[in-house]
């Protein structure tokens, strides 16, 4: 059995630093590749990692530009594979229905995935996806969104994009890794609320949520990210760690 791996593909938002890319997580166990968000330029970097064709499934959290966009060239080199014979399947694809325009569009691409919206799985939305454990909660976002857990061997909790929600704090309880928005230093906080974590926020939901290991990411390309993690271990009281491009880690 190999290790549950976590590579993240982007980390950046709303926009990417040069070269960089908007959010993207590829989680791979026993040969089974789970994509988690479609972000500006992560197609290209998940290619580094695998071949289209064995892509299994895609878990987009919500349909902000940063974490969707690429679902359009996907769409296209997953219909490609399958019309050239590298290929013969469908990819499942789990995303929330707003905004509305957005989906409309998305919902469309059935020669590509097979669509299942999280808003409509019956509570406590739980769900296996590839093989993996899968248990979605909302968010506090401007639109519908979601943290997830997703567990094979190890289990990962992905924050998405979200303001302090104690469900995220339940949900994150005691995960090997906790993958978490910092998406603002703390003298941004007024600008921040009720749609995003400060990094110290992000803190002390995963101190509170007790979590093993704790990763922020999510970055305004403009700052600094050492006073990110170090406002983040403020909160956390322990080592933080920064999503990197092009990081594998074993959880």
């Amino acid at each position: 059995m190999t290790p549950l791996q976590l590579t993240v593909l982007g980390c950046w938002a709303p926009y990417p630093r040069c070269s960089g890319a908007c959010s993207g997580y590829l989680l791979q166990e026993d040969g089974r590749s789970l994509l988690i968000e479609t972000g500006n330029g992560v197609i290209s970097r998940m290619l580094q990692h695998i071949d289209i064709q064995d892509l299994d499934a895609v878990i987009i959290s919500h349909l902000h530009p940063d974490h969707v966009m690429d679902i359009y060239c996907l769409r296209h080199a997953i219909e490609a594979a399958n019309r050239e014979g590298r290929m013969e399947k469908l990819v499942p694809l789990y995303l929330p229905t707003g905004p509305a325009e957005e989906f409309n569009r998305i919902k469309e691409f059935t020669k590509a995935f097979h669509i299942h919206v999280i808003d409509e799985l019956p509570e406590p939305k739980e769900v296996v996806i590839d093989g993996f454990k899968v248990k979605f909660v909302p968010g506090k976002h401007n639109l519908p969104a979601y943290s997830m857990s997703i567990e094979g061997s190890k289990r990962l909790v992905y924050s998405g994009d979200t303001a302090y929600n104690p469900e995220l704090v339940k949900l994150a309880n005691n995960a090997d890794l906790f993958l978490c928005e910092a998406s603002g230093l703390e003298k941004d906080a007024a600008y921040l609320k009720e749609n995003h974590l400060t990094a110290r926020q992000a803190g002390e939901l995963a101190k509170t949520a007790g979590v093993k290991r704790f990763m922020i990411t999510h970055f305004y390309p403009e700052y600094v990210l050492t006073e990110l993690q170090q406002q983040a271990a403020e909160g956390f009281g322990g080592p933080v760690e920064l999503a990197r491009e092009g990081y594998t880690l074993d959880i």
